[in-house]
Parts: structure tokens; C-alpha cells; sequence
């Protein structure tokens, strides 16, 4: 990863205080972060793949954000991503299939996601995954 994309986060989240409390919590973190409302923002941004890791509601309004992820993978787009649900377990399966890296459940601990997105930009193996590949559910 270059310099740039290195600590570049996208967060994806249609309520506005927890995008903006997110992008607070990330910038005091070191990294850097671009905002965005709806999936469809991204797409039509065009340029997921500047990112270093995309971190995003799952129930976003308009397209949810297994349909984004799942859009972005067709036109290319591997860029890692952390999915945050407050929906039950049942969606690490379809995470997985669609590419995410990890399922965060709500309300999110900073601490966890900070460690995923350290593993990501460090570009360290998962270690919370049971195996490669895998969407683990925290």
C-alpha cells in the first residue's frame, strides 16, 4: 500500500452524528477519513479504491452496504472493508461471501476497531479470524 492510500478511511454511514462521531474517533487515531452518506456516494465518487479500508453501516438507506461491498468487488474494488450491524449473527456468512473482512456489532467498541483497522494497514494476517478468509463477528 503507498503512503497515501496507506491511512486513508471511508466511512459509509447514513446518520450523520455516528459518521461524524466515527470520523472524530479515527482522525484522533491518526488516520485520515472521507465521509459519506449513502453507498451510492461512494459509487458515484468512483474512487473506493483510493482507500485503505472502507468501514460501513450495514443498513445504510438506498443500497445497504453488503450490496455496496458486492458492487465494488464486480467492478474490481478489493479494497479491505469492516461492516458495523446491529443486526444478529447471521450476517457474518453473507459478509463473507461478499468480501468484508470483519462484522463489528453495535454498539462498536473503539478499541475493536482500531485493532481491525491496525491489522488491515499493517497488513497482518487476522488473527480474530477463525481461518483465512473468514468475516469474524465481534
Amino acid at each position: 500500500m503507498n503512503d497515501a492510500k496507506m491511512r486513508l478511511v471511508f466511512v459509509v454511514e447514513d446518520d450523520e452524528e455516528v459518521r461524524v462521531s466515527t470520523r472524530t474517533l479515527l482522525e484522533a487515531s491518526g488516520y485520515s477519513v472521507r465521509e459519506f452518506a449513502s453507498g451510492e456516494d461512494v459509487i458515484a465518487a468512483g474512487d473506493a479504491a483510493a482507500a485503505g479500508c472502507i468501514v460501513l453501516d450495514q443498513d445504510l438507506s438506498g443500497i445497504s452496504g453488503l450490496e455496496l461491498i458486492r458492487q465494488l468487488r464486480a467492478d474490481g474494488v478489493q479494497t479491505p472493508a469492516i461492516m458495523v450491524s446491529g443486526n444478529g449473527r447471521n450476517l457474518v456468512a453473507a459478509a463473507t461471501n461478499a468480501g468484508i473482512d470483519a462484522v463489528l456489532h453495535k454498539p462498536i467498541s473503539a478499541a475493536a476497531l482500531e485493532q481491525w483497522l491496525e491489522q488491515i494497514f499493517s497488513s497482518k494476517p487476522h488473527a480474530a479470524s477463525d481461518s483465512p478468509g473468514r468475516a469474524p463477528s465481534v
